[in-house]
């Protein structure tokens, strides 16, 4: 193992030494328990069971036949969960073929952020994922599950259902995702368009017709986003059957990965190891940390997999990922990180060939346990259909098909990670730094302070901006607003960066991963409204930004910085962010919640 891998590892575990042994107990407490059919009372099993079709019903009675829990987060909103909808007949057809049966125990609340963006809505969409958990709790909180799929992609949707899920930690649990969307119009070219539109190059007709052709059909969006990061993760977890995550909705392999993943769960049934608790450990979260930062994947993931480990009785911190990115090489460049879409990346040897190249270069756990029983190397494969009909794994192709897009250990797009901590008087930030050009790595210049993303667009639309500035974007953060991705603010500050000024953005805000090209500080804690130093910042102050040697401050004297009052968010500001849209029914969250670093949670310690 890399020396920095393995150091990270283990402070990671001794760190999480007597939170861990707590979980486990417990989730061996409840793995000890005889099935809900035999030890709940008859009126109980009645009415969980009275769906089921007589023979099935007899066979789980009497035989103690395996009964499954599908937890979907199937809507007609979300391109990519649509194709969902017939999911459910499909692992009862396959539960039923293995002499079990399966039934929906519940659907979990599932919003698109591209539908979002911008608008109020957005601004539940960080909540949602603990909504989501809870979703999840509730629907196999029936505990008369011997085992449980859970179905979902997007951003907030799969690290919901896994902190769900790993509240259930003694049931054998495979994700079962559904594939990307066909390649339409490229992200390059549907950026292209935004930015002319942002000028006034365009109209709207021409902006919307980008659009359509870009969003076109069932499946995830195809550049690498929260959604296609998360599949890349899970992969990395081992908590998918093998090379699950891109094969597109309508290719013939993905229903038989679906009944694959029937086959795996029930496998696991009698194998204590095999649990979901159990197989996310210290080591399965190391590498999804290292898969993140090989594959340049979203920023989004600094904030949910400190929830989805901590769920697991497992602490990390930003300190973690960045000690890693100092060792972890980028292999893959996908959109926004290169020109290529999660489609090109599947062909060009997708998950299955960076996970090969990592473990071989002892960069990642290669021993850790998979759903499908295999070690995490071993699942390094591809599926594919032979002559007789049958779902195969084949080994992963030993060469790139395509070195624009993905690379070996030997030969990367960069010798570290895409993502860096920043810290100095402003706090701690993150940044995404895969596609920022050397050149704008460093940047040092006024500071403009604007209260909204709409706010920036005003000034840019009034011809404001166009001069070297940092925009500091505050009172964005988790208690101020709940975080809403500040994807607005990417075609104006491209605009300036390509018109040769010299700009970045500090926020307490979220950008995803969308920021792109430009150095964007995000995530900044602790946030204005939790009294951060951001909210201190005047016009005209000189921000640093340095993302080679991970700083972030404001060149101003340190007492006089320190003795200024803090700015404070308008009545009128505050009263937007806590009404319509439900944004009443999220005062709890807003009030309790942690800071980014921590992980936003709203729920335990």
């Amino acid at each position: 193992m890399n020396r920095t891998v393995e150091l990270v590892t283990d402070r990671i575990l001794a760190r999480s030494k007597d939170r861990r042994s707590a979980y486990l107990s417990r989730m061996e407490a409840m793995s000890r328990r005889a099935a809900g059919v035999q030890r709940m009372g008859c009126a109980n099993v009645a009415h969980a069971l009275a769906t089921i079709p007589e023979k099935e019903r007899l066979r789980v009675l009497d035989e103690r036949a395996p009964n499954l829990g599908i937890v979907t987060a199937f809507n007609d909103v979300l391109s990519a969960h649509h194709a969902y909808e017939g999911y459910p007949a499909v692992i009862r057809d396959e539960a039923r073929r293995r002499g079990a049966s399966a039934q929906v125990a519940g659907g979990v609340p599932a919003m698109c952020d591209g539908v979002t963006q911008g608008y109020p809505g957005m601004e539940l969409s960080l909540f949602s994922r603990d909504t989501i958990a809870m979703s999840a709790a509730i629907a196999l909180s029936h505990d008369v599950f011997d085992g449980a799929l859970f179905l979902g992609i997007c951003d907030k949707i799969v690290p919901g259902l896994l902190i769900g899920a790993l509240h259930f930690g003694h049931l054998p649990s495979v994700f079962v995702p559904a594939g990307p969307m066909s390649s339409g119009l490229s992200n390059n070219d549907k950026a292209k368009v935004r930015e002319q539109f942002a000028q006034g190059a365009v109209g709207r007709d021409a902006l919307m017709a980008a659009e359509m052709a870009a969003y076109h059909g069932v499946g995830t969006c195809t550049f690498y986003g929260t959604a296609n990061s998360n599949q890349m993760l899970l992969e990395a977890m081992g908590l998918h059957v093998p090379s699950a995550s891109f094969v597109h909705p309508s290719d013939p392999r993905r229903e038989l990965l679906t009944r694959e993943s029937v086959r795996a769960v029930l496998a696991m049934r009698d194998d204590p190891s095999a649990r979901i608790g159990a197989i996310v450990d210290a080591r399965c979260i190391v590498n999804a940390m290292v898969a993140l930062l090989a594959t340049g994947g979203s920023t989004n993931h600094l904030i949910h997999w400190i929830a989805v480990a901590r769920a697991a009785g497992i602490v990390i911190d930003w300190g973690d990922f960045d000690a890693l990115s100092s060792v972890v090489p980028l292999l893959a460049r996908v959109y926004p990180n290169g020109s290529a879409d999660v489609n090109d990346f599947e062909r060009a040897g997708g998950p299955a060939f960076v996970l090969r190249e990592l473990i071989d270069a002892g960069l990642a756990h290669g021993d850790v346990r998979t759903v499908s029983g295999d070690s995490l190397r071993s699942q390094c494969r591809k599926s594919a259909i032979d002559p007789s009909g049958a779902l195969v794994f084949e080994p992963v192709a030993e060469h790139s098909h395509d070195e624009s897009v993905v690379r070996p250990a030997s030969k990367p797009f960069s010798a570290t990670g895409g993502l860096r901590l920043l810290d100095g008087a402003l706090g701690r930030a993150v940044i995404k730094v895969s596609s920022v050009p050397e050149d704008r790595m460093v940047i040092e210049a006024p500071a403009v302070v604007f209260e909204s993303q709409a706010a920036l667009q005003k000034a840019f639309d009034a011809g404001e901006l166009d001069k070297d500035f940092v925009a500091v974007v505050r009172f964005q953060g988790p208690r101020a607003n709940g975080m809403p991705e500040l994807h607005k603010l990417t075609p104006a500050l491209s605009i300036l960066q390509s018109r040769g000024r010299r700009v970045a953005l500090v926020t307490d805000g979220r950008m995803s991963g969308a920021s792109g090209k430009i150095p964007a500080a995000i995530h900044l804690s602790p946030e204005a409204l939790a009294g951060g130093a951001i909210a201190r910042v005047r016009d005209g102050d000189v921000i640093r930004l340095d993302a080679i040697n991970g700083t972030l401050d404001v060149l101003v004297p340190e007492a006089e910085f320190a003795a200024r009052p803090l700015a404070t968010l308008s009545d009128e500001a505050r009263a937007v962010n806590e009404h319509d849209l439900g944004r009443e029914l999220f005062a709890g969250f807003r009030r309790s919640v942690s800071s980014a670093e921590h992980g936003a949670l709203t729920w335990g310690d």
